[in-house]
């Protein structure tokens, strides 16, 4: 018997009370059989969901699907429980939702509609139902569809991706029969939205093992419908004399996001995309053999904004990311001077420099290099040890005031270029950012204009 907290169990009992059955299902019951934790507890019922609005009156109910949410209390969190009527199967013409949606009291006809196996078992607080051996593919680690694969993958197109997206966050592989029906079925993932293309997308990159659900998504022929830039980069050769790199553009793409340390969905988007411009500026020398790539930096920062605009991104996921792309060719030298750090703290951003450094992580690692060297520890070291200097005019200890009061001037552009002129000395280590040495140094302007 599986374990439920109290508040679960009480809640269960309310639909008992009113004679009504009630189930936990899908995620749920597979994350209590793997014994992960639960956050999202969903659950299936004979009631309707006019029945359950009566049982709970503060519940809501916006969709047609029979999902009812019922915001609840446990100690200082707040969470929602949705309870979902059981529904019988229906024809899928459009590859997303159901022609119309049928209400059921049976417990089969509503888990015979479910998409995977693992997904496929209910449970009442004593007994586990399982019509499809869940827990056996549980067990043995395997993604596998209810029933006829292309019936339910036609059902909605996203189980495609969903798929693909379990089987990297729980470490599974997919069932021949089902990865085969994946294959036949992929070019289905055009009839669906890019904001549900991207949030099951994300999740694949914010799983355990985004890597390979990358290659699972290309095996399956679904890359080249939604990212055919990393795509393309399959069979672009990198090996050459003065280069480091021991894979194609493609598989060192997939590599640099496996060993990238950020769990930020972006930095590992920014990861995966970083060399998408190669495959334009890809040159061999004939003579010497030596590929080149010069510029992908800003072919990659054209193409990532492009990728942004299509996966729907907000408008800071797509500053981030592009910027990121753009920037990851950054100089590691110990040769740079503390205004050139500055300068690149400031292209980035403070916040920033935590996700770079993670990209560049990545991207050594997914070159078959160490995971970093000497200079790349002082470069750290020293971007820590410049922000002690001001970024900016506003960082300054003197303000315009200051300026129009020591030099009894009224406000107008010179303001700003004497602010501008103390920044750049300040900058260039000519001057300490220290009240008394800048108002001394007003005091000189002023001499000087005089």
């Amino acid at each position: 018997m599986l374990k439920l907290p109290n508040f679960v169990g009480g809640f269960m009992k309310q639909f008992s009370d009113a004679r009504h059955k009630i189930f936990l299902v899908g995620g749920t019951v597979r994350g209590l059989i793997m014994d992960h934790p639960v956050n999202d507890w969903d659950f299936t019922t004979d009631a309707t969901p006019q029945e359950i609005m009566k049982l709970f009156p503060h519940s809501y109910y916006n969709n047609q699907f029979g999902t009812v949410g019922i915001p609840m209390k446990q100690g200082e969190d707040s969470l929602v429980f949705e309870v979902t009527t059981h529904r019988k199967e229906s024809e899928y013409t459009n590859v997303r939702h159901p022609d119309k949606v049928e209400w059921s009291k049976d417990l089969n006809e509503d888990l015979a509609r479910r998409d995977f196996t693992i997904n496929a078992i209910a449970y009442d607080g004593e007994t586990l139902f399982d019509p499809y051996n869940g827990q056996k593919d549980i067990s043995d680690r395997i993604i596998r569809a209810v029933g006829d694969p292309d019936k339910r993958l036609k059902e909605d197109a996203l189980r495609l991706m969903r798929a693909i997206r379990q089987a990297a966050q729980l470490g599974f592989l997919i069932e021949k029969n089902t990865k085969d029906s994946i294959q036949k079925n992929s070019h289905l993932i055009t009839s669906i939205s890019w904001e549900r293309i991207r949030d099951e997308f994300f999740k694949i990159l914010s799983s355990k093992n985004p890597a390979d659900g990358i290659l699972f998504l290309r095996s399956a022929h679904i890359l080249k419908s939604i990212l055919p830039e990393v795509e393309a980069g399959f069979g672009v050769d990198q090996k050459s004399p003065q280069r480091h790199h021991i894979f194609d553009v493609g598989t060192h793409s997939v590599e640099s996001l496996r060993h990238c340390p950020s769990e930020k969905v972006i930095t590992r988007f920014a990861t995966l995309i970083h060399d998408i411009g190669k495959v334009e500026t890809y040159q061999k020398e004939e003579k010497t053999g030596i590929i080149t790539f010069y510029n992908h930096e800003v072919v990659g920062e054209q193409q990532a904004a492009q990728i942004a605009d299509r996966f729907k991104l907000s408008k800071e996921e797509k500053k981030q990311l592009v910027m990121l792309v753009r920037q990851h060719q950054f100089t590691v030298s110990e040769d740079q001077s503390d205004k050139a750090l500055r300068r690149f703290i400031r292209q980035i951003g403070v916040e920033n420099i935590d996700e770079m450094i993670a990209l560049r992580t990545g991207d050594r690692l997914g070159s078959g290099a160490k995971e970093t060297s000497w200079r790349t520890e002082l470069f750290k070291k020293r971007l820590v040890e410049v922000q002690n200097v001001p970024f900016s005019i506003h960082d300054l200890k003197i303000t315009g005031e200051d300026v129009m009061k020591e030099l009894e001037i009224k406000p107008g552009p010179p303001v700003g270029e004497i602010m501008k002129q103390l920044f750049e000395m300040v900058d260039d280590e000519k001057l300490k950012n220290e009240r008394k040495e800048l108002l001394v140094e007003l005091q000189k302007i002023k001499k000087t204009a005089e």
